[in-house]
């Protein structure tokens, strides 16, 4: 048997709910995390709209920048034009955008039959893992921007711990996939 097939042979693909996406293809970086039995349930990223969203404060501050800018070129003393302010901004707001797309992109979440993992971070990356016998506590916390985009954080505290230990960001259906954990929880939990 191939690495590929042995690979897809691993997911459950009725575990997850349709609108969430079963998992085809484990990313490599949490391919190799994973015990040689061990099954996937889930597999996400956080919503494209992190990358916007994630970035509205350096977005409002770009546009005010520019506009200072393009107000303050009417000056004769000021040796800038309204042009150079609008590309200043444009820049500054692009930048921040590129930033969040590369975090985006580095941000892994995964469930499987006995533990959660969550991967982030672009130069100095952490792989958070939590057997699901230890998760104590699951919150789903939705801030006014996810509300609207049906969006929320699903956050994962341990045994022991008095806070959250891990958080998977700005995922689509929150509530669907809490109830997949809680599940998969449960279901560990019988074993």
């Amino acid at each position: 048997m191939s690495d590929a097939a042995a690979r897809s042979n691993r997911f459950a693909h009725a575990a997850a709910p349709a609108a969430l996406g079963a998992p085809h293809a484990l990313p490599n970086a949490l391919h190799a995390a994973l015990g040689p039995d061990e099954i996937v349930i889930l597999v996400l990223r956080p919503s494209l709209l992190y990358i916007p969203l994630s970035s509205l404060g350096t977005l409002v501050a770009a546009a005010i920048i520019g506009l200072a800018l393009a107000y303050l070129s009417h000056f004769t003393w000021i040796g800038w034009t309204e042009g150079h302010a609008i590309f200043i901004g444009g820049t500054i707001a692009t930048l921040r955008l590129c930033w969040a797309a590369i975090d985006w992109w580095f941000h892994l979440y995964a469930l499987t039959d006995r533990r959660l993992l969550a991967r982030y971070g672009v130069f100095r990356t952490a792989l958070y893992e939590a057997p699901l016998s230890r998760i104590q506590n699951t919150i789903v916390v939705q801030s006014l921007r996810e509300r609207i985009f049906a969006l929320g954080t699903i956050g994962f505290a341990t045994a022991g711990r008095g806070t959250f230990d891990a958080f998977w960001v700005t995922v689509r259906a929150p509530f669907a996939v809490h109830r997949t954990v809680l599940d998969a929880i449960e279901r560990s939990a019988r074993r």
